[in-house]
């Protein structure tokens, strides 16, 4: 018999507990449960050390907490570089790190913007947490078949989303064509949360440059705020510059 995985993300303990307890009553599935996004995450790393990777993750969409090495959607402030992610950041997270891992996400009401940001983010599925446990197991068997389940009365509101969604990114990687190559480079500095210092330094310019191209970029963007910037890029496509590249071409220093 071929075992299923499955690993219970939420911080209400008494309903991961429950759900795992649940769960473990099928014979073909081996269940634990994680109380927030950083020890779902050590469970993760220590079962793929160990060659026992997880199946699915079921996840609250409402989960919150640090999780280091989880990028958030925007840029951390300093002394906070873990970042403040939720259920949503957690599921692009994990599918980053481990894109085998199925992700349903468990939620206590429907939401058709906040089931699109899940899908987007690499969710297979989105499911209310009071269905019924056939429900469960059916859209966990379903997501391992690579199917997508979403709740009926979801459909065209996420679709909605989905399309307007698009739409916004087609405007966006309008607005971020018209950089020149060099301001490209600085908003992708700044998407990687670097400061204007930081930003000088990396690119060998001086602070006082680097505050012109920033103003240009939040102009040509339309924006007025470097999270506005951010989240703007992250919509077009546009990634971090490579940090962990920086630091092996500096011999380790990481400026």
């Amino acid at each position: 018999m071929v075992r299923i995985r499955v690993l219970v993300v939420d911080d209400h303990r008494i309903f991961a507990e429950s759900l795992a307890a649940a769960l473990a009553a099928e014979p073909d599935v081996d269940v634990s449960a994680a109380g927030s996004g950083s020890a779902a995450l050590r469970s993760l790393e220590r079962a793929a050390a160990e060659g026992r990777r997880y199946d699915v993750l079921l996840v609250d969409a409402d989960l919150g907490g640090n999780l280091p090495g989880v990028r958030p959607a925007v840029p951390v402030q300093e002394g906070n570089e873990d970042g403040l992610v939720d259920g949503i950041s957690l599921v692009a997270g994990v599918r980053t790190a481990q894109p085998g891992v199925r992700i349903v996400v468990l939620a206590e009401k429907d939401d058709p913007r906040r089931a699109a940001l899940a899908l987007q983010a690499g969710a297979s599925g989105w499911v209310a947490k009071d269905c019924s446990l056939s429900r469960l197991l059916t859209v966990i068997r379903g997501v391992l078949r690579e199917e997508t389940h979403l709740p009926p009365a979801l459909l065209t509101g996420v679709l909605r989303e989905l399309t307007a969604a698009r739409k916004h990114r087609t405007e966006s990687e309008r607005l971020v064509e018209s950089l020149t190559p060099r301001e490209r480079e600085v908003l992708r500095c700044m998407v990687a949360g670097l400061g204007r210092k930081a930003v000088a330094e990396r690119l060998f310019l001086s602070p006082h440059t680097v505050r012109t191209h920033m103003q240009n970029v939040l102009g040509k963007l339309g924006v007025h705020s470097t999270l506005a910037a951010v989240a703007l890029a992250r919509r077009a496509g546009v990634g971090p510059v490579d940090l962990a590249r920086d630091v092996v071409e500096r011999g380790g220093q990481l400026a």
